[in-house]
């Protein structure tokens, strides 16, 4: 199997500091660095973020290398944004999730969510005429902002002259990271 190269890529995650679905964090950060990226994990403060697994059971605790306030959203080539549902209703409500969104569609630049974090795209407007999948709950949320969800592991939607990819469940995390390694080696 080819391995692929993101030495040259710079990725964010941005969470908040409690409820992050672990492996929708903790999975993606550590392919990407074994390929090569720098991740950096953007939190709504610099204390720790508590994971968890399945929404209730405590995980690892990974440590934010900067502030969501503190970040240069044009410093990056891709954002992430994890789900799990208390984290992604929080990530929601934070003014910077909505700049740092904006700014990655306003340059064209990928985002890629999974689970509950498309709820991100929601609060911002930012599904409207596009396809995307997200966990099952998500569903009328998406539909009433003007996106159209369907349900498959993965969906990656260009419209609007961005990259939305999205996913989910941890499930489907193959799928996505797949799709991910494939929107940061285009040219």
């Amino acid at each position: 199997m080819a391995t692929t190269d993101l030495g040259e890529r710079r990725i964010l995650a941005i969470v908040t500091n409690y409820g992050v679905e672990q492996d929708e964090l903790v999975v993606p950060l550590n392919h990407l660095r074994d390929h090569g990226a720098q991740v950096s994990v953007a939190a709504v403060s610099d204390d720790g973020i508590r994971t968890l697994v399945g929404d209730r059971d405590p995980g690892e605790t990974v440590r934010p290398d900067l502030t969501l306030a503190d970040v240069d959203p044009a410093a990056y080539d891709l954002l992430l944004v994890p789900g799990g549902t208390l984290n992604a209703d929080t990530l929601r409500l934070q003014d910077a999730t909505t700049r740092i969104v904006s700014s990655f569609a306003a340059s064209g630049r990928p985002v890629a969510a999974i689970c509950h974090g498309p709820w991100a795209l929601v609060e911002g407007g930012y599904v409207r005429g596009k396809t995307l999948t997200s966990y099952a709950s998500l569903k009328t949320d998406i539909t009433n902002a003007g996106g159209t969800w369907v349900d498959k592991p993965v969906v990656r939607d260009d419209e609007g002259g961005w990259p939305l990819i999205t996913s989910r469940t941890p499930d489907d995390l193959t799928d996505f990271l797949g799709e991910i390694d494939a929107v940061l080696t285009e040219s």
